[in-house]
């Protein structure tokens, strides 16, 4: 049995979609793999809409456990996910790597919000699973 997989979730600013997705892979895959989030630029803060609602959905409270981080401060991961950055998303070499191409709901409202989070939640949960069954390099 190897180590557990490094998964970074990447996105531009890294104060949204992937902080979501790394607060939700430590919640519903902690046992699968670990989490990490980054990007190429940062933000003083998590997206507060994010960070609202994922304590509302979850009682997670990403500000205590998480902030905004450049790819240059991840560690070395074994699977890169893309969030769907639309724009050029930045690279992190990996052994394996998917892009989820969801949008920024930054701005919008709490329904649209939410959508994006229930579909993270989501993915994460397939994520883990096709780890769990080796089907992902393994």
């Amino acid at each position: 049995m190897r180590g557990k997989r490094k998964v970074a979730f990447i996105c531009v600013h890294n104060s949204c979609r992937s902080q979501i997705a790394e607060a939700l892979g430590k919640y519903f895959a902690s046992d699968v793999f670990e989490s990490y989030s980054a990007g190429t630029e940062t933000k003083p803060q998590i997206n507060q809409d994010a960070v609202r609602l994922v304590k509302k959905i979850y009682n997670i409270d990403m500000e205590q456990t998480q902030y905004s981080k450049l790819i240059t401060e991840l560690p070395e991961v074994d699977i890169t996910v893309k969030m769907g950055c639309n724009v050029i998303c930045p690279f992190v070499d990996s052994k394996y790597e998917e892009d989820w191409g969801l949008n920024d709901p930054t701005g919008k409202n709490d329904e649209e919000f939410e959508a994006v989070i229930a579909e993270i939640e989501k993915k994460v949960k397939e994520l883990a699973a096709k780890l769990e069954m080796g089907g992902i390099y393994g």
